[in-house]
């Protein structure tokens, strides 16, 4: 599985070029559960094709337009379109039922 580091100066950019499914997770150095996110979710068998992680502390701009308030927080993108936050332990069997729910909402643009 693919996994990059996005920011704010090239979040939307990137996003909007990758195709497929993307998990988009925001985490902090600080945060115990982001860290056990950032240790689990690449060795999980996840039906998505890349995660692109967003440092919560350095990135203010997109916590604020992804309206973040809680970490990890994740949301789905897939092909540029925008579906929302997933709530779900960090189970595969959880998650991906979380990111099918997401993918049957209908897409919107980035925030």
């Amino acid at each position: 599985m693919f996994e990059s580091e996005l920011t704010d100066f090239d979040a939307d950019q990137r996003l909007l070029a990758m195709s497929g499914t993307s998990l988009v997770i925001f985490t902090s150095v600080g945060c115990a559960s982001c860290r056990f996110a950032r240790e689990q979710l690449p060795r999980l068998d996840l039906v998505v094709d890349q995660l692109c992680w967003i440092d919560a502390g350095n990135n203010g701009g997109l916590v604020e337009r992804y309206e973040v308030f809680h970490l990890p927080a994740l949301f789905v993108v897939r092909d540029g379109e925008f579906f929302g936050a997933v709530q779900s332990r960090l189970t595969s069997t959880e998650l991906n039922e979380a990111v099918g729910q997401a993918l049957n909402r209908i897409a919107e643009e980035l925030p």
